[in-house]
């Protein structure tokens, strides 16, 4: 049993929040190095008093995938960080990972008592800290792993809703194979979220904490090309199938001059530079257009545009501007991240719009002729609809322009499942509970069919479909 907090409520409610400590602006707008340095125990242990035990934890009622946070800060409290690394993988099996990308402002920490009138218990730092201190400890926590079932699920895809279901599964005692289409495990986690915000030995570690379990994994397979879902089920065999493709074709702006040099998707530039390792080239053979000493904007205002605009930064662009057609209170990117790249010296052009990028006679951007916004009537989403202000061009001079407003799905699994239904946009449909799809045995959950969300959202998703997954194999009622 963990030590009990005996401190009184009030005394506890007037503890300050411990700060995460941060790598300098000025050194790391120049490199790649992780911006959150982490919890030390000290650190760790005071943050964990201030939790006041709610008899009904919002903070748990608020986590995508039910951790039981309650539990754990007593047992940080306590000193016993394994126990408290250990308890949290029964039901995330990646710690590691969520602690540092997770939202928890508008989840876990949104539901915390002490939030309404102060500042809320820093859950997603303390679940960073003991995954960290487990991991430099060796002293690995896994799950136990029922005996085998002798049933086998394919999990397509390895980005997070994937690698949480296969978490689950493999305790259930199935067998479970994982088929990413890129030579790297991780999906968006390795491609999409920069190596400032999530280094890539943590994804790689979280993915061999899996492997311990006996999760199997294999690269470089394009299911719908290298293989289709029909063919993993009656040719290879796999009892069922949880689709967790993600949802990664690029979105454009639809306007004139998007096919000059120097316009990428978010996509695109993220991947090279954080999956390819183009800022190490020519190191790295996997160039992208050269970012120093240009003008860079990056277009969009959600955290993929964020994640963005911070890597042209680094990559040593004179300036780098993020353009939003609404205001900075309807951004959708964590207020963290907009705090950090302020700091690193990203210029914010809100309330502006790109309407056509203009070139030279050899096909190079040389600038984006924009309009002003201003907010007009709230649209489908509650938000106030950006509406152009008559006679407010201009144009901003720019050499690499980089779109990042949004991802719709692949539709390669799509076109070669054709009893696999789909929405109008092309997003699988499956149920909100039980992820299941139009077709027996196969099972959705994600970006693939909700489209594009968080990573701990995902993992939920991830999490739903293992349940029904299970009691699909016991019962094989569909």
């Amino acid at each position: 049993m963990p030590e009990m907090n005996t401190l009184p409520l009030k005394e506890r409610m007037q503890i300050p929040r411990v700060h995460m400590p941060e790598l300098d602006p000025q050194v790391r707008a120049h490199n790649f190095q992780e911006v959150n340095r982490g919890l030390a125990a000290p650190g760790a242990v005071n943050e964990a008093t201030r939790c006041i035990a709610c008899a009904k934890p919002g903070c748990q009622l608020d986590c995508p995938v039910g951790v039981k946070i309650k539990e754990i800060v007593a047992l940080i409290y306590s000193g016993d960080f394994l126990a408290a690394a250990a308890k949290m993988r029964e039901d995330n099996a990646l710690p590691a990972i969520t602690g540092r990308v997770c939202p928890q402002e508008s989840q876990c920490e949104g539901g915390c008592v002490l939030g309404k009138k102060g500042e809320p218990v820093a859950i997603g730092n303390l679940e960073r800290f003991i995954a960290d201190f487990e991991r430099q400890s060796g002293q690995l926590g896994l799950p136990a792993i029922a005996p085998s079932t002798g049933k086998s699920v394919a999990v397509v895809g390895s980005g997070p809703a994937g690698l949480s279901a296969a978490g689950d599964l493999i305790q259930k005692g199935h067998r479970v194979r994982v088929f990413e289409a890129l030579h790297e495990l991780g999906g968006v986690l390795v491609y999409g979220i920069p190596e400032f915000r999530l280094p890539k030995a943590i994804v790689k570690g979280e993915v061999d904490n899996l492997r311990r379990m006996g999760v199997e994994f294999e690269t470089n397979v394009v299911v719908g090309r290298s293989v289709t879902l029909d063919e993993l089920m009656r040719v290879e065999g796999y009892d069922a199938v949880f689709v967790a493709t993600g949802a990664g074709l690029p979105v454009f702006l639809g306007v004139p001059g998007e096919h000059l040099n120097g316009v990428y998707s978010a996509n695109e530039f993220l991947t090279r530079t954080n999956l390819m390792r183009a800022y190490r080239f020519p190191e790295f053979d996997q160039p992208i257009y050269d970012c120093r000493d240009r003008d860079v904007i990056v277009v969009g205002g959600g955290n993929t545009a964020m994640d963005a605009v911070r890597t042209a930064r680094r990559l040593g662009a004179k300036s780098a501007t993020l353009v939003y057609r609404r205001s900075e209170a309807e951004m959708p990117a964590r207020a963290e991240e907009v705090k950090h790249a302020r700091e690193e010296g990203i210029e914010f052009r809100m309330l502006t719009n790109p309407v056509e990028f203009l070139g030279d006679q050899k096909g190079w951007l040389t600038g984006a002729r924009c309009v002003r916004m201003e907010l007009g009537e709230p649209d489908a989403d509650g938000r106030r609809r950006p509406v152009a202000v008559a006679g407010s061009e201009f144009v901003l001079p720019v050499n690499v322009a980089i779109i990042g407003v949004g991802t719709t799905a692949n539709p390669l699994i799509q076109s070669t499942t054709p009893d696999l239904a789909t929405n109008r946009r092309n997003y699988i449909v499956a149920h909100p509970e039980t992820m299941r799809t139009s077709k027996r045995g196969i099972f959705a959950g994600g970006d693939i069919v909700t489209g594009g969300a968080t990573v701990i959202l995902a993992m939920g998703a991830g999490r739903k479909a293992a349940r029904a997954i299970d009691e699909y194999l016991k019962d094989g009622e569909w």
